[in-house]
């Protein structure tokens, strides 16, 4: 369900709210935030690899050509398969978007499925070749690839995602652009900041409380801004609702972050 922001006056109670709630700033983060359960999951199984797994010889060419690698592998097929479905799932929910009454559907669908392949006693035969399924992964691999995603990650979620960020002031928006149009002002007066439907891949499993924002301004400098992909944002909305219905001349002592990791 979306809510929307709307400039009204100012009650007693929220024209002086804590200093802590003086100013927001909302960051957006590219999609790549929600690839945390790859890397996550990944050294997870290098852990497992490095405590349980074997010492495994292959021998490459032959003769005096011949080398022979050795390479850790955990005997439990499992880590494979749970690693190579979770990569998956993690690019479909980031690739597909399921919002409103289309989540309902997927949900309902989900079932209806689920019941259908038990009223024909499918389930059975499908968990057996779940089980048969084998997909053998190396020490190597789990902490190459997950370190791969990690930095890649890291880089976007603590410092590319910050070249571009919103902050509300009393009675003001700043849209800041570190590496493009640097700093533009508008005044709060009219403007509408809308939680867009959640998206139920994304927002809900993924997300950790993440959601797209948009605002619509009003008067002189009209403009739109979709901010996607901002955590916590539930629990922003009533304090960016204070700084809106605020007057400018209410100057900020402090910043708290919305959409910011720490």
């Amino acid at each position: 369900m979306s809510a929307v922001v709307t400039q009204q006056p100012a009650p007693e109670s929220l024209a002086q709210p804590a200093a802590s709630e003086k100013e927001v700033v909302l960051y957006s983060h590219s999609p790549i935030f929600y690839w945390w359960p790859v890397w996550a999951i990944g050294y997870l199984f290098a852990l497992l690899t490095l405590w349980g797994g074997h010492e495994i010889a292959f021998t490459v060419g032959a003769g005096e050509d011949a080398h022979t690698y050795w390479v850790r592998i955990h005997p439990n097929p499992s880590l494979g398969v749970l690693f190579t479905l979770t990569f998956f799932l993690v690019i479909m929910m980031t690739h597909f978007a399921v919002r409103g009454a289309a989540s309902l559907t997927f949900i309902f669908a989900a079932v209806a499925l689920s019941l259908f392949l038990a009223y024909m006693g499918w389930w059975e035969g499908l968990l057996r070749a779940f089980r048969q399924l084998a997909i053998f992964m190396n020490l190597g691999f789990y902490v190459f690839f997950s370190t791969a995603v990690f930095v890649a990650w890291a880089s976007a979620v603590l410092f590319f995602d910050r070249f571009t960020y919103w902050s509300f002031r009393p009675g003001q928006m700043v849209y800041h652009s570190v590496l493009g149009d640097g700093e533009q002002t508008f005044d709060t007066h009219g403007m509408v900041v809308e939680k867009k439907q959640d998206d139920i891949f994304r927002h809900w499993v993924l997300g950790l409380g993440s959601g797209d924002v948009q605002i619509v301004t009003t008067g002189a400098r009209k403009a739109e801004f979709l901010i996607p992909n901002v955590l916590f944002v539930g629990s922003k909305l009533a304090r960016v609702q204070q700084l809106v219905a605020m007057k400018p001349d209410q100057q900020a002592d402090t910043v708290l972050t919305a959409g910011s990791p720490e």
